[in-house]
């Protein structure tokens, strides 16, 4: 039977939408993570010059783009990588979706996809569109359980994903615990940081922090930054995947827009702009946990990320779903999007204004 692909996630969310739609000044979409707030003015300039747009960029990155990412990463996380370190890919998503099929020419004998059972849904896709199993990985307190993986799947694993800050639900993870456990095992382990900046309970961490061996980590500038639609970020770790990784994607012809490198290098030189970003997310992730509290949904403040993922005794998440909807026209992604260990929570994105979001408040303080 050929492969007919599923639904995309956030297009079922139709009902919600409609629920959403009668109130006064209308809907507030909190179900897709996507920036609302302006981008660095600077970095807009510099993407209209069009720099390098005449001829093909390097697919591994320009200098400058690798050199700004490694400075970052060095800033933010106290490492010493260097630019020959890392290459770019053109959003994260993108690098998520096609990893599983290019490790696998690498290592054929072994085809199954390891990732958090409560995950950005693209880990498991990954390896569906390279034709290879997924394997979902049991989660205790937000953290993976990596002692519950079967032997079996151990053997078979091409790659464990990693994700924290998590997306949906916010929690922090034992990077050190998962880079160790790869090595014993012979298993790449991919990090999925893009949440790094908006770490609350910690400082920023990195895999990398643990060394090199066996470990990859993925950055991008969707959030950190504000630029999801020019689509560019970049991965680092392992010299010998990171090597093997660049030569073929340069084959697969994988470009990030030489403008788009050029504007971005700038982003990653500049902290300022992000450290106001942090402070709008952790004002409006208060704000909305304080008001589905006072609705009788219990929306913890997350460790890292700008999500809220909520529960309510009696509810799965598509009933507090149609429940927000209906009460105050806020549209929010029903856990199970995110797998079935998700079923009875919900995710709330604040990437909306913070007016738009204090109008979802008073709708429901005044329920």
């Amino acid at each position: 039977m050929s492969f007919v692909a599923p639904p995309y996630p956030y297009e079922r969310l139709g009902d919600l939408a409609r629920a959403a739609s009668h109130h006064e000044g209308g809907p507030v979409d909190c179900s897709i993570g996507t920036p609302c707030d302006p981008p660095l003015r600077a970095v807009i300039d510099e993407l209209a010059k069009g720099v390098g747009a005449r001829g093909y960029p390097p697919s591994q990155g320009t200098p400058d783009y690798r050199d700004a990412a490694s400075q970052w990463m060095n800033r933010r996380f106290g490492l010493n990588i260097g630019p020959d370190q890392l290459a770019a890919c053109i959003g994260t998503k993108e690098f998520v979706g096609s990893l599983a099929g290019y490790l696998h020419l690498r290592t054929p004998e072994r085809d199954t996809v390891l990732y958090p059972a409560v995950s950005y849904p693209t880990y498991a896709m990954g390896a569906t569109l390279a034709g290879l199993r997924s394997v979902p990985v049991r989660m205790v307190a937000g953290r993976l359980d990596l002692d519950s993986i079967a032997p079996s799947d151990v053997e078979r694993a091409l790659v464990l994903w990693s994700n924290s800050p998590s997306n949906p639900t916010g929690h922090l993870d034992d990077l050190e615990a998962h880079a160790r456990w790869g090595r014993r095992h012979a298993v790449l382990v991919a990090s999925d940081e893009c949440y790094a900046e908006f770490t609350w309970a910690s400082r920023p961490r990195s895999i990398l922090e643990y060394g090199l061996h066996g470990v990859i980590a993925v950055h991008s500038v969707s959030k950190r930054s504000n630029l999801a639609g020019v689509r560019a970020g970049f991965y680092a770790g392992d010299p010998e995947v990171v090597a093997f990784l660049r030569l073929v994607r340069q084959h697969a012809g994988l470009m990030v827009a030489a403008p788009v490198q050029a504007a971005v290098a700038l982003a990653y030189r500049d902290d300022a702009h992000v450290e106001v970003q942090r402070s709008l997310y952790h004002e409006r992730l208060e704000l909305m946990s304080s008001a589905l509290h006072d609705f009788g949904v219990d929306a913890p403040m997350p460790e890292g990320s700008f999500y809220l993922w909520c529960s309510k005794t009696g509810m799965d998440g598509w009933q507090i779903g149609a429940a927000l909807a209906e009460a105050s026209g806020l549209i929010v992604s029903p856990g199970e999007l995110y797998g079935e260990a998700g079923h009875d929570f919900a995710r709330v994105a604040v990437v909306q204004p913070t007016d738009r979001l204090e109008l979802v408040a008073q709708r429901l303080r005044t329920r």
